[in-house]
């Protein structure tokens, strides 16, 4: 198994708003209004808005290959760059994403161990996640990695208010 990853920069927001798109609706069209899906996508993926995502100091993203070929992505946040305010002690994990055809072949733990080396580095004691309560594919992958149900809080996708779990792992410094 060929698997690299590479941390994003400016030059690859075009990249990363397509995977972004393409995986995001993958993931949640069949469970959701076609015009919800369209305005979140409009919103959280806008060039303008990855732009300033990637501008972050305090977030960063990876793409993760698989032989040569783009199979996902993960975004992580530290400190005011969370979208929970979860303690400077925390990295939240905000999106992990693999196309379709990548998943089952053991990437999505590979990110997830991306994550928890940058939080080891950074001296956090814990990693954190929100995952829809429906995702239960999402949740129990998660539940095997470690985590643990710690809350839950309000996702909007376009004007339907929904239930994100909020999973932790504590890391061992």
């Amino acid at each position: 198994m060929n698997v690299k990853m590479v941390k994003c920069s400016h030059r690859d927001l075009r990249l990363l708003q397509e995977i972004s798109i393409e995986t995001f609706n993958d993931t949640f069209k069949d469970q959701n209004s076609p015009e919800n899906m369209q305005a979140y996508l409009e919103k959280a993926f806008d060039s303008k808005q990855l732009d300033k995502e990637l501008s972050n100091v305090c977030s960063e993203f990876f793409f993760i290959y698989f032989n040569e070929e783009l199979a996902g992505y993960l975004k992580v946040n530290i400190n005011d760059a969370q979208s929970e305010k979860m303690g400077d002690e925390s990295l939240e994990v905000e999106r992990i994403y693999l196309k379709n055809k990548f998943q089952k072949h053991g990437l999505g733990k590979c990110l997830i161990n991306k994550a928890i080396e940058i939080a080891l580095g950074l001296k956090k004691q814990k990693v954190w996640l929100g995952v829809w309560e429906k995702n239960k594919n999402a949740i129990a992958f998660y539940e095997k990695m470690g985590f643990v149900q710690t809350g839950a809080h309000s996702f909007y996708m376009g004007d339907e208010e929904q239930t994100d779990l909020i999973m932790t792992k504590i890391i061992i410094l």
